[in-house]
């Protein structure tokens, strides 16, 4: 497995991302994650984006970090925003999550940033396992859906 970081606007991860909101459109029926991206957040050195390819050369999971201080959003400063982490269907179950999550945790820290902040929905059991086994805690509400029920919001210390 190979894991690089691309532009968050490059093919492959317009194509995962295109897979991630289909996901979470059939897990909470409101058409994906209304949140929005720039391509320019996920730029080295204030965040960065991640593709695993298989053997093949095949995009099949996905995950970014970007920068986020103080804001009306809810976010501290020092912040590392966790965004579309997402594995292929049939990749599942191998700890790809778990090493695009070790690999964002560290760039993060290499970056400065003071803890890493990720939202997630009640409909994602797999997410939230991986997270809470990973060493996240619930932390106060933020960004877009902080004031959805079913919203989750979870920190890890950085530092």
């Amino acid at each position: 497995m190979l894991i690089r970081p691309v532009a968050f606007d490059h093919p492959d991860a317009l194509k995962l991302n295109d897979e991630v909101q289909a996901e979470y459109h059939v897990r909470y029926g409101d058409g994906g994650d209304a949140t929005h991206l720039d391509p320019a957040d996920f730029r080295p050195p204030h965040g960065v984006y991640l593709i695993a390819y298989d053997e093949d050369g095949t995009p099949v999971a996905t995950g970014g970090w970007r920068s986020q201080d103080k804001n009306a959003e809810g976010n501290e400063d020092g912040d590392a925003e966790l965004k579309r982490m997402f594995v292929i269907e049939s990749m599942r179950g191998r700890g790809l999550a778990r090493r695009i999550l070790a690999a964002l945790e560290e760039d993060a820290r290499a970056a400065g940033r003071a803890r890493m902040v990720l939202e997630t929905g009640d409909q994602q059991p797999e997410a939230i396992a991986l997270y809470a086994s990973s060493g996240y805690e619930p932390c106060a509400k933020f960004g877009y859906y902080r004031e959805y029920e079913s919203s989750l919001c979870y920190a890890k210390p950085l530092r």
